[in-house]
């Protein structure tokens, strides 16, 4: 499902250029969790960045579903980033003026989804993620575990082939993490959608069907 083959990224720094990616490669399958562990700077951000088509590599291909990323124009690699790609961040990156229900239905309205199946995913979503109820609330009176929850809602609503979850519990406590990862698990296998776990925790990254760490660039 996701193909990437002698990915390079480097950038200039000092008068020099600093490679962050080094001819990396990685398969990820239909359905498949990969969790990825990496220090600080080990290029894992900027991985998550070619991964998604916002930025570009120097060399070697990313396919998502048999399609070359970084072949298509801005104009339908964004198309494919609504269509087929899901995120999840650190710190839930909610639109603080949209509901909680708008929130959710964001993804499927930019797809120009029918409004009665806008209205059945996100309850039937706010129902999975155990918030039902609270659709027209707003992020800022929620807490960080259920803006989370909110997050996630919103990055399964449209069926995404692939999930990228950078640092997905970073800003929570150990506890209302781990809830959060089963969450995030149970609702990517439900839709067998293959994710990305970017992590520093191993805890975390135990979750996961398979465990890769990213050290100067390389995959181990």
């Amino acid at each position: 499902m996701l193909e990437v083959l002698g990915l390079k990224k480097s950038y200039p720094s000092g008068g020099v250029y600093q490679v962050v990616i080094d001819n990396l490669s990685l398969t990820i399958k239909h359905g498949e969790v990969v969790a990825l562990l990496g220090a600080s700077g080990s290029g894992k951000t900027t991985l998550l960045n070619l991964l998604s088509g916002i930025d570009s590599p120097d060399s070697g291909t990313v396919k998502i579903d048999n399609t070359d990323l970084h072949s298509l124009n801005e104009t339908n690699r964004t198309l494919l980033r609504r269509q087929k790609l899901g995120f999840v961040f650190q710190f839930f990156n909610l639109i603080p003026t949209l509901t909680v229900a708008e929130n959710i239905a964001l993804p499927l309205q930019l797809l120009s989804r029918p409004a009665t199946e806008i209205a059945q995913v996100t309850s039937s979503l706010l129902n999975k993620v155990g918030l039902a109820g609270v659709e027209g609330r707003y992020p800022e009176t929620l807490s960080g575990g259920e803006q989370q929850r909110i997050a996630i809602a919103r990055a399964v609503a449209h069926q995404p082939l692939l999930l990228l979850a950078d640092e997905p519990t970073g800003n929570l406590d150990e506890e209302t993490g781990l809830k959060i990862i089963q969450l995030l698990n149970t609702l990517a296998r439900e839709q067998n959608i293959s994710m990305l776990l970017v992590t520093h925790s191993q805890q975390v990254a135990d979750s996961a069907d398979r465990i890769l760490t990213l050290q100067q660039g390389k995959l181990n």
